[in-house]
């Protein structure tokens, strides 16, 4: 199977029920719902469809935090060209144009002056600030087409909302009751602002993912990964708040250290971005998707090219065959081995190392005596993801009595999830593993086979068993 998941992002393009069959059959493991467009209503409705059509995807929110968007230019594409002169305004619900954007937030303005910069979208376009007062306005430096409602990358000085802001708080209220898998927090810069998130959520059955697109988030990553469930590396703002040319290695250090504490981690922002309305990517744009697969991404993310393309569903089998090719070169040894000599350090207490030591025995066991498959039994997911950071070359199975913890899997390199009755000890444990690879069709009698087990230790969830079996 495809190690490495798939995540598409849903929009008026992919929301049908035949597009979102058609999707799953294409090879979604997680569908994505944007909170930063269209009121809560009918994202609400956006992501209950999604459920009642694929019932066993996960499902990830995204929240918006503090972006600035400007005001709507249409449908049709809107040219700013090197030069020009443009105004700026503060006002909601105002359409823009080619001489006048709406700006959607109060008081920004005003802490402008001149010589800084602007980006629209994920930064192609490009402004100055030439008068502030009065009249604000700006020139273009980079121009481009636009449409839509795009962000605005404004200076770190002025994004200085803490986290949840007023608009994310009602639509965390919104999603108290709904039937989510994943959270993602954009504009993470610090512990506090997961640890509030999750306050105001209420909910420990939801994964908190936080976005690391500041350079805040990046010089707090640690902290951040310490109290997240997953990471994103969300290169279109990170591109534009950070020099464009340290992307690419802020990418293999966030994916490196999220994925050694097991975290998944999701690159993602123009990955197939010129699919949006070509039937085949850039030769630049293969080779992006190819190099995140093999830095070790859990998983890849497609924004507006399932949203607002014009094939979603051919642009997910597109990004497949990628994907597929460049795991053929994954060098799955050499990750875990190196991964091994990096103990968990700094933030992890002892029920996460006493987790590390296990499954780095579970993998080595593996590896040496060339199993078959490592089958993580787990409640939470937390064995599974565990096992998962040292990319093993054999199907990795994990079992659980939870259909949440198994949609919530489907965004973790490499498992395969099975929900099966709870067991009453290790040694019918182990049997329900071993007649779960045979139903697969993984292992055949004589295979070695690694299962790994959990238990609840001073509260704590940690993976204590490990066994090699012989399959009967």
């Amino acid at each position: 199977m495809r190690r490495t998941r798939i995540v598409a992002t849903i929009g008026p393009a992919s929301e049908s029920d035949e597009v979102l069959k058609n999707l799953v059959k294409a090879g979604v493991d997680v569908f994505r719902v944007s909170m930063a467009h269209g009121d809560i209503p009918s994202n609400l409705e956006r992501l209950r469809r999604v459920r009642a059509v694929a019932p066993d995807i996960a499902i990830m929110v995204d929240i918006p935090g503090p972006k600035i968007r400007a005001g709507s230019f249409g449908t049709m594409p809107v040219h700013l060209d090197i030069g020009q002169a443009i105004e700026l305004v503060e006002a909601f619900g105002e359409t823009s144009t080619a001489e006048r954007i709406a700006v959607e937030r109060e008081g920004v303005l005003s802490q402008l002056k001149p010589g800084d910069r602007i980006h629209i979208g994920d930064g192609g376009i490009s402004l100055v600030i030439t008068t502030v007062g009065a009249h604000t306005m700006a020139e273009v430096t980079s121009g481009g087409a636009v449409v839509g409602k795009p962000g605005m990358g404004l200076p770190s000085s002025i994004l200085n909302d803490r986290l949840p802001t007023d608009d994310d708080r009602a639509r965390l209220e919104a999603l108290k009751d709904e039937d989510i898998d994943m959270l993602a927090v954009s504009f993470v810069r610090s512990a506090f602002d997961m640890v509030s998130v999750r306050s105001v959520l209420s909910r420990d059955d939801v994964m908190l993912m936080s976005k690391i697109e500041t350079g805040e988030g990046v010089e707090n990553l640690d902290e951040i990964v310490a109290v997240s469930d997953a990471i994103m590396v969300a290169r279109g703002d990170l591109g534009v708040r950070m020099p464009i040319e340290e992307v690419p290695h802020l990418q293999k250090l966030i994916v490196r250290h999220g994925i050694r504490y097991a975290r998944p981690v999701v690159v993602a922002t123009q990955m197939l971005e010129s699919m949006t309305h070509a039937q085949v990517p850039t030769r630049a744009e293969v080779t992006d998707v190819a190099n995140a697969v093999l830095d070790g991404a859990s998983a890849v993310m497609l924004s507006g090219e399932t949203a607002i393309g014009d094939d979603p569903v051919g642009t997910v089998i597109t990004m497949d065959r990628i994907v597929r090719r460049a795991e053929a070169s994954f060098d799955y040894a050499k990750w875990g081995a190196s991964l091994e000599l990096q103990s968990s350090v700094g933030h992890a207490n002892q029920s996460t190392r006493v987790t590390a030591a296990i499954t780095g025995a579970a993998w080595r066991a593996a590896m040496e005596e060339n199993a078959v498959a490592i089958v993580a039994c787990t409640r939470s997911g937390m064995t599974a993801r565990a096992i998962s950071r040292f990319r093993p070359p054999m199907p990795i199975v994990a079992i659980t009595p939870s259909t949440a913890t198994a949609r919530q899997l489907r965004g973790s390199w490499g498992v395969d999830e099975v929900v099966l009755s709870p067991s009453h000890d290790i040694d019918e444990l182990c049997d329900v593993a071993v007649n779960a690879v045979k139903k697969a069709g993984i292992a055949q009698p004589g295979d070695p086979i690694v299962i790994m087990a959990g238990s609840t230790s001073g509260g704590a969830q940690v993976t204590d068993t490990v066994r090699m079996l012989i399959v009967p």
